[in-house]
Protein backbone atom coordinates (compact mmCIF):
# COMPACT_ATOMS: atom_id res chain seq x y z
CA UNK A 1 0.00 0.00 0.00
CA UNK A 2 3.07 2.33 0.92
CA UNK A 3 4.07 1.59 -2.31
CA UNK A 4 0.97 2.53 -4.00
CA UNK A 5 0.79 6.10 -2.23
CA UNK A 6 4.36 6.67 -3.37
CA UNK A 7 3.81 6.31 -6.39
CA UNK A 8 0.79 8.15 -6.26
CA UNK A 9 2.62 11.02 -5.03
CA UNK A 10 5.30 10.84 -7.60
CA UNK A 11 2.36 11.20 -10.20
CA UNK A 12 0.88 13.48 -8.54
CA UNK A 13 3.98 15.97 -8.56
CA UNK A 14 4.97 14.85 -12.00
CA UNK A 15 1.58 16.06 -12.93
CA UNK A 16 1.92 19.49 -11.62
CA UNK A 17 5.32 20.69 -12.52
CA UNK A 18 3.54 19.97 -16.21
CA UNK A 19 0.94 22.26 -15.11
CA UNK A 20 3.51 24.92 -14.39
CA UNK A 21 5.93 24.44 -16.57
CA UNK A 22 3.14 25.36 -19.40
CA UNK A 23 4.64 28.00 -21.44
CA UNK A 24 2.14 31.55 -22.07
CA UNK A 25 2.41 32.34 -25.55
CA UNK A 26 3.49 36.32 -25.75
CA UNK A 27 1.41 38.69 -27.97
CA UNK A 28 3.48 39.68 -31.41
CA UNK A 29 4.04 43.46 -31.14
CA UNK A 30 1.63 43.85 -33.95
CA UNK A 31 -1.00 42.42 -31.62
CA UNK A 32 -0.56 44.45 -28.57
CA UNK A 33 -2.63 47.16 -27.77
CA UNK A 34 -2.05 50.60 -28.50
CA UNK A 35 -0.57 53.12 -25.54
CA UNK A 36 -3.76 54.81 -24.03
CA UNK A 37 -3.84 58.44 -25.06
CA UNK A 38 -4.15 60.38 -21.80
CA UNK A 39 -4.75 63.93 -23.27
CA UNK A 40 -5.00 65.48 -26.55
CA UNK A 41 -3.64 68.71 -26.17
CA UNK A 42 -0.24 69.50 -26.77
CA UNK A 43 2.32 68.93 -24.64
CA UNK A 44 4.35 71.87 -22.37
CA UNK A 45 7.52 72.11 -21.58
CA UNK A 46 9.46 73.38 -18.76
CA UNK A 47 12.48 75.57 -19.28
CA UNK A 48 14.94 77.96 -17.92
CA UNK A 49 16.99 80.56 -19.86
CA UNK A 50 19.99 82.94 -18.43
CA UNK A 51 19.06 86.18 -18.58
CA UNK A 52 21.68 88.65 -16.90
CA UNK A 53 22.81 86.07 -14.91
CA UNK A 54 19.60 84.86 -13.50
CA UNK A 55 17.95 81.69 -13.85
CA UNK A 56 14.13 82.37 -15.65
CA UNK A 57 12.36 79.49 -15.96
CA UNK A 58 9.05 79.54 -18.23
CA UNK A 59 6.60 77.31 -19.83
CA UNK A 60 6.31 76.92 -23.61
CA UNK A 61 3.97 74.92 -25.47
CA UNK A 62 2.77 75.13 -29.09
CA UNK A 63 4.29 75.38 -32.78
CA UNK A 64 7.22 77.50 -32.79
CA UNK A 65 6.44 79.16 -35.92
CA UNK A 66 2.62 80.19 -34.51
CA UNK A 67 1.74 83.59 -33.33
CA UNK A 68 3.33 84.26 -29.79
CA UNK A 69 1.26 84.69 -26.66
CA UNK A 70 2.88 85.81 -23.55
CA UNK A 71 1.65 85.42 -20.49
CA UNK A 72 2.75 87.37 -17.57
CA UNK A 73 1.64 86.43 -13.96
CA UNK A 74 0.30 87.97 -10.88
CA UNK A 75 0.89 88.31 -6.96
CA UNK A 76 1.41 85.78 -4.92
CA UNK A 77 1.71 83.49 -7.86
CA UNK A 78 3.61 82.54 -10.99
CA UNK A 79 3.20 80.77 -14.81
CA UNK A 80 1.33 77.79 -12.55
CA UNK A 81 -1.60 80.36 -12.56
CA UNK A 82 -1.49 79.25 -16.89
CA UNK A 83 -1.63 75.53 -15.97
CA UNK A 84 -4.93 75.06 -17.70
CA UNK A 85 -4.61 77.82 -20.26
CA UNK A 86 -1.51 76.98 -22.03
CA UNK A 87 -2.30 73.74 -23.68
CA UNK A 88 -5.52 75.05 -24.02
CA UNK A 89 -4.77 77.80 -26.94
CA UNK A 90 -1.36 75.65 -27.66
CA UNK A 91 -2.78 74.00 -30.93
CA UNK A 92 -3.10 77.78 -32.76
CA UNK A 93 -0.05 79.61 -31.02
CA UNK A 94 3.42 79.23 -29.22
CA UNK A 95 2.32 80.16 -25.80
CA UNK A 96 5.21 80.91 -23.38
CA UNK A 97 4.62 82.00 -19.27
CA UNK A 98 7.85 83.05 -17.56
CA UNK A 99 8.26 83.59 -13.64
CA UNK A 100 9.63 86.63 -12.76
CA UNK A 101 12.51 86.74 -10.55
CA UNK A 102 11.81 86.35 -6.80
CA UNK A 103 8.59 84.19 -7.96
CA UNK A 104 7.96 80.84 -8.95
CA UNK A 105 11.10 78.66 -10.19
CA UNK A 106 12.85 81.42 -11.28
CA UNK A 107 16.34 82.79 -9.55
CA UNK A 108 15.19 84.55 -6.34
CA UNK A 109 18.52 86.70 -6.00
CA UNK A 110 18.98 88.57 -2.39
CA UNK A 111 17.31 92.02 -2.29
CA UNK A 112 21.34 93.11 -1.92
CA UNK A 113 21.95 92.20 -5.22
CA UNK A 114 19.20 92.25 -6.91
CA UNK A 115 16.42 95.52 -6.46
CA UNK A 116 13.00 94.57 -6.67
CA UNK A 117 11.41 97.10 -8.46
CA UNK A 118 8.55 96.79 -11.67
CA UNK A 119 11.04 98.81 -13.68
CA UNK A 120 13.58 95.49 -12.78
CA UNK A 121 10.95 92.92 -13.68
CA UNK A 122 9.71 94.83 -16.57
CA UNK A 123 13.49 94.88 -17.70
CA UNK A 124 14.39 91.04 -17.26
CA UNK A 125 11.24 90.05 -19.28
CA UNK A 126 12.04 92.29 -21.84
CA UNK A 127 15.51 90.69 -22.52
CA UNK A 128 13.87 87.52 -21.73
CA UNK A 129 11.94 88.17 -24.73
CA UNK A 130 15.04 89.30 -26.79
CA UNK A 131 17.14 85.90 -25.77
CA UNK A 132 14.00 84.18 -26.88
CA UNK A 133 14.26 85.94 -30.19
CA UNK A 134 10.24 87.31 -30.02
CA UNK A 135 10.01 89.63 -32.31
CA UNK A 136 6.11 89.94 -31.65
CA UNK A 137 3.44 88.91 -29.09
CA UNK A 138 0.14 89.12 -27.53
CA UNK A 139 -0.04 89.75 -24.15
CA UNK A 140 -1.85 88.43 -21.37
CA UNK A 141 -1.63 90.66 -18.61
CA UNK A 142 -2.86 90.01 -14.63
CA UNK A 143 -2.39 91.68 -11.78
CA UNK A 144 1.35 92.11 -11.49
CA UNK A 145 1.26 91.38 -15.18
CA UNK A 146 -0.34 94.36 -15.75
CA UNK A 147 2.38 97.36 -15.01
CA UNK A 148 5.37 94.52 -16.22
CA UNK A 149 3.79 93.89 -19.76
CA UNK A 150 2.89 97.86 -20.30
CA UNK A 151 6.20 99.08 -19.79
CA UNK A 152 7.16 96.20 -22.55
CA UNK A 153 4.25 97.66 -24.55
CA UNK A 154 4.71 101.23 -24.05
CA UNK A 155 8.55 101.16 -24.93
CA UNK A 156 8.23 99.06 -27.85
CA UNK A 157 4.31 99.13 -29.33
CA UNK A 158 5.80 97.62 -32.36
CA UNK A 159 6.01 94.62 -30.33
CA UNK A 160 2.53 94.08 -29.28
CA UNK A 161 -0.24 92.54 -31.68
CA UNK A 162 -2.97 92.49 -28.90
CA UNK A 163 -3.57 92.37 -25.32
CA UNK A 164 -5.43 90.39 -22.89
CA UNK A 165 -6.69 91.71 -19.76
CA UNK A 166 -7.65 90.10 -16.50
CA UNK A 167 -8.08 92.02 -13.24
CA UNK A 168 -4.66 94.33 -14.51
CA UNK A 169 -4.93 98.19 -13.85
CA UNK A 170 -4.12 100.82 -15.65
CA UNK A 171 -6.32 103.93 -14.16
CA UNK A 172 -6.91 105.49 -10.92
CA UNK A 173 -10.29 103.90 -10.62
CA UNK A 174 -8.98 100.89 -9.84
CA UNK A 175 -7.19 101.56 -6.50
CA UNK A 176 -9.79 103.47 -4.79
CA UNK A 177 -10.95 101.10 -2.56
CA UNK A 178 -10.78 100.07 0.86
CA UNK A 179 -7.95 97.35 -0.21
CA UNK A 180 -5.25 99.47 -1.40
CA UNK A 181 -5.70 101.80 2.18
CA UNK A 182 -3.04 100.12 4.14
CA UNK A 183 -1.09 100.17 0.97
CA UNK A 184 -1.05 103.68 0.08
CA UNK A 185 -0.06 104.63 3.68
CA UNK A 186 3.18 102.18 3.09
CA UNK A 187 3.87 104.36 0.06
CA UNK A 188 3.49 107.60 1.44
CA UNK A 189 5.73 106.86 4.65
CA UNK A 190 7.85 103.66 3.95
CA UNK A 191 10.42 104.56 6.92
CA UNK A 192 7.56 103.46 9.48
CA UNK A 193 8.06 100.05 10.47
CA UNK A 194 4.76 99.77 10.72
CA UNK A 195 3.58 100.83 7.79
CA UNK A 196 5.42 97.67 5.97
CA UNK A 197 4.87 95.41 8.87
CA UNK A 198 0.50 96.15 8.39
CA UNK A 199 1.15 94.05 5.37
CA UNK A 200 2.72 91.34 6.31
CA UNK A 201 -0.37 88.94 6.79
CA UNK A 202 -1.00 89.59 3.03
CA UNK A 203 1.67 87.24 2.75
CA UNK A 204 0.01 84.35 4.78
CA UNK A 205 -1.63 80.96 3.96
CA UNK A 206 -5.36 82.89 4.84
CA UNK A 207 -4.71 85.83 3.10
CA UNK A 208 -3.88 83.34 0.06
CA UNK A 209 -6.17 81.59 0.10
CA UNK A 210 -8.89 84.71 -0.08
CA UNK A 211 -7.14 85.51 -3.27
CA UNK A 212 -8.16 82.60 -4.85
CA UNK A 213 -11.44 81.67 -3.15
CA UNK A 214 -12.96 85.30 -2.26
CA UNK A 215 -15.72 85.98 -5.41
CA UNK A 216 -16.18 82.54 -6.91
CA UNK A 217 -19.35 81.51 -7.58
CA UNK A 218 -18.75 77.68 -6.92
CA UNK A 219 -15.28 77.69 -4.47
CA UNK A 220 -15.56 73.55 -5.31
CA UNK A 221 -13.74 74.42 -9.09
CA UNK A 222 -10.98 76.46 -7.47
CA UNK A 223 -8.21 73.25 -6.94
CA UNK A 224 -6.40 74.11 -3.33
CA UNK A 225 -3.08 73.41 -4.72
CA UNK A 226 -2.76 77.16 -6.21
CA UNK A 227 -2.68 78.80 -3.34
CA UNK A 228 -0.92 75.80 -1.66
CA UNK A 229 1.72 76.19 -4.16
CA UNK A 230 2.06 79.86 -4.02
CA UNK A 231 2.24 79.83 -0.27
CA UNK A 232 5.23 77.22 -0.89
CA UNK A 233 7.08 79.61 -2.51
CA UNK A 234 6.55 82.97 -0.72
CA UNK A 235 7.19 80.97 2.73
CA UNK A 236 11.01 80.76 1.69
CA UNK A 237 13.31 82.36 4.00
CA UNK A 238 13.55 85.92 2.22
CA UNK A 239 10.39 86.21 0.31
CA UNK A 240 8.70 87.79 2.51
CA UNK A 241 10.75 90.93 2.08
CA UNK A 242 11.01 90.74 -1.40
CA UNK A 243 7.38 90.91 -1.60
CA UNK A 244 7.28 93.66 1.01
CA UNK A 245 9.79 95.85 -1.43
CA UNK A 246 7.41 94.89 -4.73
CA UNK A 247 4.18 96.17 -2.53
CA UNK A 248 6.22 99.40 -2.00
CA UNK A 249 7.57 99.60 -5.60
CA UNK A 250 3.81 99.06 -7.01
CA UNK A 251 3.49 102.75 -5.78
CA UNK A 252 5.50 103.53 -9.09
CA UNK A 253 3.04 102.59 -11.08
CA UNK A 254 0.26 105.35 -10.84
CA UNK A 255 2.59 107.18 -11.71
CA UNK A 256 3.00 105.50 -15.37
CA UNK A 257 -0.89 105.29 -15.70
CA UNK A 258 -1.08 108.83 -18.11
CA UNK A 259 1.66 107.17 -20.34
CA UNK A 260 -0.20 103.87 -20.73
CA UNK A 261 -3.42 105.67 -21.49
CA UNK A 262 -1.43 107.37 -24.00
CA UNK A 263 0.19 104.25 -25.62
CA UNK A 264 -3.88 102.77 -25.73
CA UNK A 265 -5.12 105.73 -27.33
CA UNK A 266 -2.04 106.02 -29.89
CA UNK A 267 -1.25 102.62 -30.74
CA UNK A 268 -5.24 101.38 -30.41
CA UNK A 269 -4.18 97.48 -29.80
CA UNK A 270 -6.74 95.08 -30.24
CA UNK A 271 -7.88 94.06 -26.32
CA UNK A 272 -9.97 91.28 -24.59
CA UNK A 273 -10.84 92.00 -21.14
CA UNK A 274 -12.19 89.46 -19.03
CA UNK A 275 -12.29 90.61 -15.35
CA UNK A 276 -13.13 88.83 -12.49
CA UNK A 277 -15.92 92.05 -11.64
CA UNK A 278 -16.49 90.05 -7.68
CA UNK A 279 -12.49 90.53 -7.26
CA UNK A 280 -11.80 93.16 -4.75
CA UNK A 281 -8.30 93.91 -5.13
CA UNK A 282 -8.48 95.14 -9.04
CA UNK A 283 -12.48 95.52 -8.61
CA UNK A 284 -14.73 95.66 -11.85
CA UNK A 285 -14.61 100.08 -11.55
CA UNK A 286 -10.78 99.72 -12.92
CA UNK A 287 -11.95 97.86 -16.05
CA UNK A 288 -14.60 100.40 -17.02
CA UNK A 289 -11.67 103.59 -17.84
CA UNK A 290 -10.63 101.17 -20.35
CA UNK A 291 -13.49 102.17 -22.84
CA UNK A 292 -12.35 105.52 -22.55
CA UNK A 293 -9.55 105.25 -24.38
CA UNK A 294 -9.78 101.66 -26.62
CA UNK A 295 -11.94 101.75 -30.04
CA UNK A 296 -11.14 98.07 -30.40
CA UNK A 297 -12.44 96.72 -27.42
CA UNK A 298 -13.95 93.63 -26.36
CA UNK A 299 -15.34 93.80 -22.91
CA UNK A 300 -16.59 90.85 -20.55
CA UNK A 301 -17.23 90.84 -16.49
CA UNK A 302 -17.63 87.31 -15.49
CA UNK A 303 -18.64 86.02 -12.57
CA UNK A 304 -15.43 85.34 -11.08
CA UNK A 305 -12.33 86.77 -8.47
CA UNK A 306 -9.17 87.38 -8.69
CA UNK A 307 -7.87 84.56 -10.58
CA UNK A 308 -10.58 84.05 -12.77
CA UNK A 309 -8.68 81.45 -14.67
CA UNK A 310 -8.96 78.80 -11.39
CA UNK A 311 -13.16 79.61 -11.56
CA UNK A 312 -13.82 80.48 -15.49
CA UNK A 313 -10.98 79.21 -17.23
CA UNK A 314 -12.56 77.48 -19.96
CA UNK A 315 -15.14 80.44 -20.06
CA UNK A 316 -12.28 82.94 -21.14
CA UNK A 317 -9.83 80.50 -22.84
CA UNK A 318 -12.89 80.19 -25.48
CA UNK A 319 -13.23 84.10 -25.34
CA UNK A 320 -9.32 84.44 -26.57
CA UNK A 321 -10.13 81.78 -29.15
CA UNK A 322 -12.44 83.67 -30.80
CA UNK A 323 -10.21 87.52 -30.27
CA UNK A 324 -6.87 86.04 -31.00
CA UNK A 325 -8.69 84.68 -34.17
CA UNK A 326 -10.05 87.86 -35.18
CA UNK A 327 -6.92 90.10 -34.58
CA UNK A 328 -3.93 87.65 -34.58
CA UNK A 329 -5.13 84.53 -35.92
CA UNK A 330 -3.28 81.73 -35.48
CA UNK A 331 -2.52 78.11 -37.61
Amino acid sequence: MFARIAAFGLLAAASVAVVVSIPVPTPAAEERPAPLALTTQPAVLHRTVKVDGLDIFYREAGPADAPVLLLLHGFPTNSQMFRHLIPALADKYHVIAPDYPGFGHSSMPSREKFGYTFDNLASVIGKFTETLGLKKYALYVQDYGAPVGYRLAAAHPERVSAIVVQNGNAYEEGLDNDFWKPIKAYWSNPAEKANRDALRPFLKLEATRWQYTHGVKEVERVSPDGWITDQYLLDRPGNDEIQLDLFLSYGSNPPNYPAWQTYFRQHQPPMLIVWGKNDQIFPAAGAEPYKRDLKNLEFHLLDAGHFALESNGAEIAGLMRGFLARHVQGR
